[in-house]
């Protein structure tokens, strides 16, 4: 499952799973690019990893701007020599964007905003990134962030679902562009991680679900689904990026790949919808 030598550039990266990707990739010998909107946070990213011995850069970037992304995929090759994998990380709740985030109440420019950075970043991303992974010789591949809203509804997550869906196919339909310049493309599809993101979404809906103030603990109603009885941890899915990123997984190829605690293994009841 070796990553030595590979450069990863990662998006979404100053926190969660990206800030995990990068931290477990840099210390299995990988240089990592990590990029975010969140300049403090992911430069203090960055340097806790050079600060343990690994090789790590940080770059600001708004996935939805071709011209940030641009830069990015530049000074990332511009700096290691190139580029062998391209983690789209980066992604946006609806409940992170407004508070009107039923599918009744939502305005269309939040419903965008959620495509703009979870399905159109990605692509940006991608298609900037390509040139630089098609001159790769050290596998180059490219993992995608599904979610178990890939494959199933979830209430008040209209948009996000819709831009996780639309990922998983996106993975899929890239494998087979990507297949001819020897470029694998996957993903990965999380239930409920312990990340900065998933508790204020939890919070949010809690709240609006609920007409007053979350529970202390909004991660209680995701977790009644899980078969692994805990939260996931970020640590968890970067184990499971960096596989499929490495030399091991070169014949895993077009795959949206669960990790999610045995959560779509099994149907819930209406119950959880507030219905008899």
């Amino acid at each position: 499952m070796t990553v030595s030598g590979k450069t990863f550039v990662i998006t979404g990266a100053a926190t969660g799973i990206g800030l995990a990707t990068a931290r477990l990739a840099a210390t299995r010998g990988a240089n990592v690019v990590l990029s975010d909107i969140a300049i403090d946070e992911g430069e203090h990213a960055a340097a806790s990893i050079r600060e343990r011995g690994g090789q790590a850069a940080f770059v600001r970037c708004d996935v939805t701007s071709p011209e940030d992304v641009s830069a990015l995929m530049s000074t990332a090759a511009d700096t290691f020599g190139g580029i062998d994998v391209l983690h789209n990380n980066a992604g946006v709740h609806e409940s992170m964007v407004s508070d009107k985030f039923s599918f009744e109440s939502m305005p269309v420019e939040v419903f965008d905003k959620v495509m703009a950075v979870n399905v159109r970043g990605a692509f940006l991303c991608s298609q900037l990134a390509l040139p630089y992974l098609k001159a790769s010789t050290r596998g180059p591949n490219i993992v995608n962030a599904g979610s178990t809203a890939s494959f199933a509804g979830y209430p008040f997550g209209l948009a996000y679902g819709t831009s996780k869906g639309a990922i998983a196919m996106f993975t899929r339909n890239l494998a087979v562009s990507l297949a001819p310049h020897g470029i694998r493309v996957n993903c990965y599809a999380p239930a409920s991680v312990d990340t900065n993101m998933v508790r204020d979404v939890s919070a949010s809906i809690g709240a609006h679900m609920a007409g007053k103030d979350a529970p202390s603990n909004p991660n209680a109603a995701q977790l009644g689904a899980h078969l692994v009885r805990r939260i996931g941890h970020p640590d968890d899915v970067a184990e499971l990026v960096c596989f499929l990123a490495s030399d091991a997984a070169s014949f895993v190829d077009g795959v949206v790949w669960l990790i999610d605690g045995g959560v779509m293994a099994w149907r819930d009841t209406v119950e959880t919808l507030g219905m008899q």
